[in-house]
């Protein structure tokens, strides 16, 4: 498990790094101080959302344990499919108008949304959230840090394929999960 809790965390960052590439490409000059805020509050939002869906879902887990495996699998493969749409979509200028702190936050929660979908599951899976938070909140600072860098130096050729890695992971793990309940594997 602690793999694919890796894998998942490193999926659920592909927005937010996809983000910070456009920013690394858009604001070339960026101070390291700014990288390093820009990088934290998207961590900080990446490990709250799975915390506020974990115990959404922890209220309603003992009502769905019978389908909570096919709920799991929609909710990854939904957030999969949506994160592939938005790469087709390719959007990512729009985004980062400016970096306030206020637009940085805002970025955050926008990005972290299918975290908290994922809390949900992870109540479901009845896994250790506090571990499984620190590490996507960590994963996440760290990826978002590298990807304004990679964003300075390659900008917009390499946003939408962040946004497709993260899909056909979440996509896989959804499937991984469904496969594994039913008894596949």
């Amino acid at each position: 498990m602690h793999e694919t809790l890796l894998i998942l965390a490193v999926a659920l960052a592909m927005d937010s790094v996809a983000v910070s590439i456009a920013i690394g490409s858009k604001y070339r000059d960026l101070l390291l101080s700014k990288t390093l805020f820009t990088a934290a509050v998207f961590g900080f939002f990446q490990g709250a959302m799975p915390l506020a869906g974990y115990f959404i879902g922890i209220s309603f887990a003992e009502y769905v344990q019978a389908f909570d495996h096919w709920i799991a699998f929609f909710l990854l493969s939904g957030l999969g499919i949506k994160m592939l749409y938005e790469a087709y979509k390719n959007e990512f200028d729009e985004e980062v108008d400016d970096l306030s702190t206020k637009t940085l936050i805002t970025m955050g929660i926008a990005t972290s949304i299918d975290a908290m979908a994922i809390g949900v599951t992870f109540a479901f899976l009845q896994s250790d959230i506090l571990s499984a938070s620190a590490l996507i909140a960590l994963v996440t600072f760290g990826l978002c840090i590298i990807a304004v860098f990679i964003g300075k130096k390659l900008g917009s050729l390499l946003e939408s394929k962040a946004e497709i890695l993260g899909g056909l992971i979440l996509i896989g793990i959804g499937t991984k999960i469904l496969l594994e309940h039913l008894g596949v594997f």
